[in-house]
């Protein structure tokens, strides 16, 4: 097989292009922090761990960030091999501490008038958690939600314990060329 014909592996062939296997051991970084950040939530983890640790994950991380910016293997390859062990030492000492990796809770619910399914979770890191799945709602937008409808279904709800919203009914946009109705 003559050399042109066969394909460069960016990882281990020398030939490759310095770029490429920058962009590769990159890559594999990439999945690493992905995979810790579906286990403990987008930017949770490293919340979870002492000050010193966190402060340590944020120094490597500058380390990678200037080794990226110079485009010299010799430098990437090191930082990004520490990254590797920063994220695995984040994620022992987050075990360690008895914290748990994130279980979103997601309620779901068709939308009656186009059979589309939105889901309901606790908090934007379980919303981050699941969002590749659909359209996801946190409480708190739901609350907000909720209070944009006005003091009518917040009172009936008072005044009715049990009562149950099945719809709204929404007024027609005023058309300004013809003007409102004549209420008689």
């Amino acid at each position: 097989m003559s050399r042109s014909a066969r394909r460069l592996s960016p990882e281990t062939e020398a030939m490759a292009p310095s770029a490429y296997r920058i962009r590769s051991m990159v890559d594999g970084l990439d999945q690493v922090a992905l995979a810790m950040e579906r286990k403990w939530g987008v930017g949770r983890l490293r919340l979870l761990v002492s000050d010193f640790l966190r402060a340590k994950f944020d120094e490597q991380k500058d380390r990678l960030d200037a080794a990226l910016q110079s485009g010299e293997e010799r430098f990437v390859s090191p930082q990004v091999e520490g990254m590797r062990r920063a994220w695995a030492a984040l994620d022992r000492a987050a075990h360690e501490a008895g914290a748990s990796p994130l279980a979103p809770q997601v309620w779901e619910s068709v939308l009656p008038s186009t059979g589309e399914i939105i889901s309901l979770v606790r908090s934007p890191e379980e919303a981050h958690h699941v969002a590749r799945e659909g359209r996801v709602f946190t409480v708190a937008e739901i609350a907000i939600l909720i209070e944009a409808l006005g003091d009518g279904v917040l009172d009936i709800k008072q005044k009715f314990p049990g009562a149950t919203v099945t719809g709204l009914r929404r007024k027609a946009p005023v058309d300004w060329a013809r003007g409102d109705d004549i209420p008689f």
